[in-house]
């Protein structure tokens, strides 16, 4: 199994955000502070049973991942990992805006774009790429886990040079809600998910800013370092 700590690059909201607000009531957990939250009563009215239908996106806080969860390399360090979040954000760069929906993908509840938007496919490649040298390389259990026996050819390949089979063209923004859920449940939690999303009232999203995200054993939950705004 891969060591710890691990790290993570994300995009979250904003920790005053009302987007923020919503993903981790519906969590039931707060990446920036490390509190545990009360569900939202709709949920739970929906689905008695939230806490587990929450259970797997609970454990990394809400947010969309750019670079997934890696262990330090050797001789690299937390310290220089900062820096170098700090130097990624400096660089001027298209800053990516989406409209945001909340919909099923892959049989889970994300907010995700109701459109592909280029500079999001850019800046998460960009992120796979500049941040990779940071990544301890996959132990065999590690790559087992992922199994590749279910994945595509290009995912396979992927998993192996960047350690995560979905980036680049197999990148797809998402900012989960739900773990899996059986299509007979779909329905009725997706409408109320829908019915919160919209008092959002949110027509676009602006992907502003990138947090690295912390995760100190294996039953700890991820936590936010830090947040760079991106430089435009």
């Amino acid at each position: 199994m891969t060591g710890f700590p691990r790290y993570a690059i994300y995009f979250a909201a904003g920790s005053d955000s009302a987007l923020s607000r919503f993903g981790a009531e519906l969590l039931g957990y707060d990446a920036y502070t490390g509190d545990e939250l009360r569900f939202p009563q709709d949920a739970l009215h929906v689905a008695p049973d939230w806490r587990d239908v929450s259970a797997d996106p609970r454990k990394y806080g809400f947010h969309a991942t750019l670079k997934a969860p890696m262990a330090l390399a050797p001789g690299k360090t937390e310290a220089e990992l900062i820096a170098a979040c700090a130097e990624f954000t400096a660089k001027a760069r298209p800053v990516p805006v989406i409209r945001p929906v909340v919909d099923a993908i892959s049989g889970f509840i994300a907010v995700i774009p109701a459109e592909p938007v280029d500079a999001l496919q850019q800046l998460a490649a960009d992120c796979v790429r500049d941040f990779d040298a940071f990544r301890a390389g996959l132990t065999a259990e590690d790559r087992a886990r992922r199994r590749p026996e279910k994945l595509s050819e290009r995912q396979c390949d992927y998993l192996d040079r960047w350690g995560y089979p979905y980036v680049m063209e197999e990148f797809r923004f998402h900012m989960t809600l739900t773990g899996r859920l059986d299509a007979e449940r779909r329905g009725p939690i997706l409408a109320m998910l829908r019915d919160r999303f919209a008092g959002l009232k949110r027509d676009a999203l602006a992907i502003d800013r990138i947090a690295l995200f912390r995760q100190d054993d294996a039953k700890a939950r991820f936590r936010i370092v830090g947040e760079w705004p991106l430089a435009r």
